[in-house]
């Protein structure tokens, strides 16, 4: 959840390692409030594969949804440039079947590792050349059925920033023809209050064409 622009810092210049101590008072970051937890918790289940596998979740931050995914079953790599952010998701997660490390979303040091599914949140519009980006994470999936879950949006009305979703698809297009998207502006409950900016997921699957499936 916290984004990769030079050291330790996004696109903003946002020093995300200064900031971790507060980054989970964010309802959506930190995830605290039980309504907020289940939302995503709901929505996980359905993007994420539905036997337990590999996730590798990039731009972790503290971990809340590498959390939910590991209560789900699944095994979970977590990469952030902060260190700060991989210590206090290390704490979250202690005893759980997960590895966080300190590295680059945009270059996963995972060591030509395959998952199951990729599941990187509000990331991917704070990267430059995003379609080499979605190349690298698509080539990370199992063939046959792993899965990009991509958290975006658009933010702001006199100078917005993010990424719309048509574009995100339109990128996506190369790759896959298996491309859903699930519309989250209407869902306060995801980030405890009203939105009324652009925010989506989507569910990219590798492998054969036709429709998306979210099950299995």
């Amino acid at each position: 959840m916290t984004t990769d622009h030079g050291d330790g810092t996004d696109a903003g210049g946002v020093d995300w390692d200064a900031r971790a101590a507060s980054f989970d008072e964010e309802a959506d970051h930190g995830l605290r409030d039980p309504a907020v937890r289940a939302a995503w918790a709901a929505r996980l289940k359905d993007w994420l594969p539905g036997r337990p596998g590999d996730v590798l979740d990039l731009g972790c931050g503290t971990g809340s949804l590498s959390l939910l995914a590991s209560e789900q079953g699944h095994r979970v790599t977590g990469v952030d440039r902060s260190p700060a952010m991989v210590a206090l998701a290390r704490q979250k997660l202690a005893g759980r079947h997960a590895v966080f490390l300190t590295g680059d979303a945009a270059a996963p040091p995972v060591d030509g590792e395959r998952y199951d599914a990729v599941l990187v949140r509000h990331v991917l519009w704070t990267l430059p050349e995003p379609d080499r980006v979605l190349r690298r994470w698509h080539d990370l999936l199992r063939p046959g059925g792993g899965r990009l879950v991509l958290v975006e949006g658009v933010w702001g009305t006199v100078s917005p920033v993010g990424i719309p979703a048509d574009r995100l698809t339109a990128l996506l297009a190369p790759l896959t023809p298996r491309v859903r998207v699930e519309r989250l502006s209407g869902d306060p409950a995801l980030w405890g209050r009203e939105v009324d900016d652009e925010r989506y997921a989507v569910v990219a699957v590798r492998g054969r064409s036709g429709p998306v499936s979210l099950q299995g």
